[in-house]
């Protein structure tokens, strides 16, 4: 993987993958022969997802690449999962500068131990990620230990889990190679909102580590509520357009992960059953893991798969599946955030 440029960058990026791997904390243990299966297992899965979920949504990738190579698969653990994300950091802020001279450098490590940490607490929460910034072709991270962690605590069938949440991210891949436009359109949300904060203005207020943690919320689709007092109207406005784009994406996932139904996983029900309840379960704790989850803004990620899969729906109750995936057709097609909450204003604007 390519090492992230940090010379005059807002964060050290690979000294936060560096502190993420160390602070990551330890995955579940397992026989090797088990922890050897677990790799061979997900790479299957994720193949024969990315065919489902094509068959499944009617999407195809607009330079008619077969599903085979939908995306270049990766089985991670933790630490591999965080050196990764420090790639795509560093990609989303590239071209943003806080110049040269002691004082950059001292708030780039700076930002990069608190980057590092965020990075370490995700580490050990996230199941799979498509990444659509690094690699031309898209890549595919499935984080091994996390998937035989959940599928062990909610006691569902091994196979059907490591499918199911392949089905889930495929279908991201899918949505990036249907439409090539998209990850062009969300760099330059991203870009511009960063760039209107300005590392200056946060290396004034002595905290050059907010504007890193905001990149880290933004290209996951978390709260930002870090930098809303510090963007104009017309910035605010786009930080909600990122919003709605990133519950799209997530809705639509988790929708499609769920349509193929028992004959592709035959116990999808008591995955998603058990699933939902593990979220819920999440989202009521309170203590060390209540703040841990506001901190890094589970409770309304939460919320985009929820907001996003009810717009999917809502649309597709009014317009079928093909009038649906008339949203993967431009800028002008996604929906606002206003539009997530009312699909039938959706379906009035782009299909009337």
């Amino acid at each position: 993987m390519r090492p992230p440029d940090d010379a005059r960058g807002p964060v050290d990026w690979s000294a936060a993958g560096r502190l993420a791997g160390r602070l990551a904390p330890p995955g579940p243990t397992a026989p090797t022969a088990t922890l050897v299966a677990l790799v061979d297992e997900l790479r299957a899965a994720a193949a024969r997802a990315a065919v489902e979920v094509e068959a499944i949504s009617g999407l195809h990738p607009a330079d008619g690449r077969p599903a085979a190579a939908l995306s270049r698969v990766l089985v991670v653990d933790r630490s591999g999962w965080a050196a990764a994300n420090a790639q795509v950091f560093a990609a989303m802020t590239e071209g943003l500068t806080v110049g040269s001279g002691a004082g950059a450098s001292v708030g780039r490590v700076a930002a990069a131990g608190e980057v590092g940490s965020v990075l370490a607490l995700l580490s050990s929460r996230v199941l799979g990620q498509f990444d659509p910034f690094v690699d031309p072709a898209g890549r595919l991270l499935l984080v091994a230990p996390n998937v035989l962690e959940v599928q062990r605590r909610l006691g569902v069938d091994a196979g059907d889990f490591r499918l199911w949440v392949c089905l889930h991210e495929q279908t991201h891949a899918l949505q990036f190679a249907a439409s090539p436009w998209l990850v062009e359109h969300l760099q330059a949300r991203i870009g511009g909102l960063l760039h209107e904060v300005g590392p200056e203005r946060l290396l004034g207020a002595g905290d050059v580590g907010e504007l890193a943690v905001a990149a880290v919320r933004a290209v996951r689709g978390r709260d930002g509520s870090g930098i809303l007092d510090l963007l104009s109207p017309a910035a605010r406005q786009v930080f909600d357009e990122i919003g709605a784009v990133m519950a799209l994406l997530e809705g639509h996932a988790d929708v499609t992960m769920d349509q193929v139904g028992p004959a592709v996983v035959p116990t999808v029900r008591t995955i998603r059953a058990r699933f939902e309840a593990r979220r819920d379960a999440g989202a009521a704790s309170t203590g060390l893991s209540g703040v841990l989850r506001r901190m890094l803004g589970m409770d309304l990620k939460l919320a985009q798969y929820r907001d996003g899969a009810a717009f999917v729906r809502g649309v597709r109750r009014r317009v079928g599946a093909d009038g649906f995936n008339a949203v993967w057709t431009s800028p002008d097609t996604l929906p606002t955030a206003a539009e997530i909450a009312d699909p039938a204003a959706w379906v009035a604007r782009v299909r009337p």
